[in-house]
């Protein structure tokens, strides 16, 4: 998970991008660490994530049922936490970073109601649940799976 954290943070610095680190490996093949990097930034399972709650849910979606999802994307002019497009469904993983105030919440609160009332399904899974309940989230999304 640290290079996994390492790879996002520096995306989001501009020190880097995955596609130009993956090109940029093929001038080391055979180096210590080059494989474990190649590996983790493979075109099929590597998602650019804001926070390492995020990172900690990918594994839950799977153990629910559910494809790896699109993350950083946007939905109805709203960039959100994970998408599943052939569910309908919006997650968002709440860390206390963004979450913490009246105002947030409230911001959150509106992104939801406006997904909702265009027919998408939202789930919201708090820190504690994804960190210390992984159970309690795959249970929910098995749920929610079945109802797709």
């Amino acid at each position: 998970m640290r290079l996994e954290r390492a790879v996002n943070e520096a995306d989001k610095l501009d020190l880097v991008d995955p596609e130009s680190l993956r090109r940029a490996l093929d001038g080391y093949l055979g180096m210590s660490g080059v494989r474990t990097l190649r590996t983790m930034l493979d075109r099929h399972t590597f998602r650019l994530s804001d926070s390492d709650l995020e990172i900690l849910f990918r594994p839950l979606a799977l153990a629910g049922g559910f494809p790896l999802p699109l993350t950083r994307h946007r939905v109805l002019g709203h960039e959100v936490d994970f998408w599943f497009p052939d569910h309908d469904l919006v997650v968002e993983t709440d860390g206390l970073r963004y979450h913490r105030t009246p105002a947030q919440q409230a911001r959150a609160a509106r992104r939801d109601q406006k997904h909702t009332a265009a027919g998408l399904r939202v789930l919201r899974f708090t820190h504690w649940q994804i960190a210390h309940a992984p159970n309690e989230v795959t249970d929910v999304l098995r749920r929610i799976r079945r109802l797709s």
